[in-house]
């Protein structure tokens, strides 16, 4: 590795190292000690592993995320406790629900934050009643907390609506390695997020099952014996990745290099380097594993148009890039963001009008036209309890000054992600 790359940083330099409400966040690029970003290990491929290791312990695991959510998954997959607090974590909430379901004997109660307790799961228990499993909702139908009796689940031809989270799907196929016999998955509607199912058949075909993904459903077939014992590299977070395509999009002339990424990825994100060279970034694998950027010219763009519905967690990382650059955007495929952390689009909504962009949403998609200029107002974000709202818009802070509120969400997924900007160039002060 060229040792130029390598930050001087102390560990112990983030102002971050404790809870604060609200920082506020300046850049001075004589404050940049690193040219290199190591990126977290991926959160989605993570938790997908984790659950697959539960059933099959020859695998072993190394670069596992360090977020929130990956920890509470880990925590709650490791201990025998009855019930069961996932907070937040949305994949956390879906993975254990099909996980618990087939643990036969053993009695959950699973349960969230208020929030995620508005997060509907009714799909994914429906889906999973065909199987045998046993789930009753302790508040409201439809919706978490349940109460899950494992029970020995047989694998055959369910139904299932497939149109609100990939998740869903990627839950049950998780859990064919604890099922006696082959499942077929018919979609009752067209999926979302088609990308994120393929990662998640992609691991069980490392294992040795076969896959067969059509238009109106999915098949899985056992092996008659698993690609067992077996040494897993989880390959780093392209969404983390996204902020820095952003970064550079945004800056004058800074370059940088991402390390642990894969040209050959399925994470559905993968897709960054394709999408922000129409918007000013060069992207070149200089290693098998090292993504190198540069800022490039945007100039001749005016409107940027993108269908996210396989990539929804970039779309404000886009709408941020395009705001800071004047340009407009209308992104579709979008309808699952209303049952994230937040409903991103109002949230988006809320905090690209403080910069005087207009902002129209519908269910699934945002339109935006950006102003010439931004406001030379120093602009207080809200987070909304999530994680990308903060991320997304940090890289603003190349054009103007920003106060973040509650800027610990990170923790979710990227938890060194101001350690990271700090080593940039960004100054943290507690506000």
């Amino acid at each position: 590795m060229d040792s130029s790359l390598v930050s001087s940083s102390s560990e112990n330099d983030s102002k971050i190292g404790q809870t604060v409400n609200r920082i506020k966040i300046s850049f001075s690029p004589v404050k940049r000690t690193t040219n290199l970003i190591q990126l977290p290990g991926s959160k989605s491929e993570s938790n997908r592993w984790l659950i697959l290791q539960r059933a099959l312990p020859g695998i072993k695991l190394e670069n596992v995320a360090n977020s929130v959510d990956t920890q509470v998954l880990k925590k709650a997959l490791a201990n025998g406790d009855e019930k069961v607090d996932v907070g937040h974590a949305g994949t956390a909430m879906r993975f254990l629900t099909a996980y618990f379901a087939a643990q036969e004997g053993e009695v959950r109660e699973l349960y969230g934050s208020k929030r995620m307790h508005q997060r509907p799961i009714g799909d994914l228990v429906n889906a999973l009643k065909q199987l045998g499993a046993q789930i009753d909702y302790l508040q409201n139908e439809n919706y978490p907390p349940l109460k899950i009796r494992g029970r020995s689940l047989k694998g055959k031809n369910i139904s299932i609506r497939a149109d609100q989270s990939s998740q869903y799907i990627s839950a049950i196929l998780l859990i064919n390695p604890f099922l006696a016999d082959d499942i077929d998955i018919k979609f009752l509607t067209a999926p979302t997020s088609k990308t994120y199912i393929k990662h998640t058949a992609s691991l069980l075909q490392e294992l040795g099952f076969a896959f067969s993904f059509h238009s109106d459903h999915l098949s899985i077939k056992r092996p008659t014996s698993f690609n067992l014992p077996r040494t897993i590299q989880i390959e780093s977070d392209w969404s983390a990745a996204s902020y820095y395509f952003s970064w550079i999009a945004l800056s004058k002339d800074q370059q940088l290099h991402l390390q642990f990424l894969r040209p050959d990825s399925f994470q559905a994100d993968s897709a960054l380097p394709d999408i922000y060279d129409r918007i000013g970034v060069f992207a070149e694998w200089v290693e098998e594993d090292r993504l190198y950027l540069k800022k490039a010219d945007a100039s001749a763009i005016r409107e940027l148009k993108l269908e996210l519905n396989d990539n929804p967690d970039i779309a404000q990382t886009i709408a941020v890039t395009c705001l800071g650059l004047g340009i407009d955007c209308h992104l579709t495929g979008l309808h699952t963001l209303t049952i994230k952390e937040t409903n991103r689009l109002q949230a988006m909504k809320n905090e690209l009008e403080k910069f005087d962009a207009q902002v129209n949403i519908t269910n699934d998609s945002l339109k935006m036209g950006s102003p010439e200029k931004l406001p030379e107002k120093v602009q207080q974000i809200s987070t909304y309890d999530d994680h990308r709202m903060a991320m997304a818009v940090a890289p603003l802070v190349l054009k103007t000054k920003l106060i973040i509120n509650d800027p610990q969400v990170v923790e979710k997924s990227y938890p060194d992600f101001w350690r990271d900007l700090e080593r940039l160039g960004v100054q943290l002060v507690d506000n």
